[in-house]
């Protein structure tokens, strides 16, 4: 379970940017909600503890934390940080996805 998600080393160098800022959270929180246009979103939260039903995947130093419930959804999935000419973001590859929305945070599967 702990490989079945990949963090590149461009998520892990921003998250640790990002929590720098962040002033007391020490993770990324990722999970999958119902909703959004194409049937499931993924939201992003800081956190700076664990949950009795969470998993965490680490990357030189980057913690990323995701609940049971949304682990299914996530499996076998690759978190990344691209720069793109439209702007920078987390970005989600994730193999269960049948189709997914052009915004990148709304998936089906």
């Amino acid at each position: 379970m702990q490989d079945s998600v990949k963090i590149t080393s461009s998520a892990a160098d921003r998250i640790k940017i990002i929590l720098k800022d962040q002033g007391n959270a020490t993770m990324l929180r990722i999970g999958v909600l119902g909703g959004g246009c194409s049937g499931f979103s993924y939201t992003f939260d800081f956190a700076n503890e664990v949950n009795e039903d969470d998993i965490v995947f680490e990357r030189d130093d980057a913690k990323v934390v995701i609940d049971e419930t949304s682990i299914p959804f996530l499996e076998g999935c690759e978190i990344d940080y691209v720069n793109e000419i439209i702007g920078s973001s987390f970005k989600i590859n994730n193999p269960n996805a049948t189709a997914s929305c052009g915004c990148g945070t709304s998936f089906s599967v």
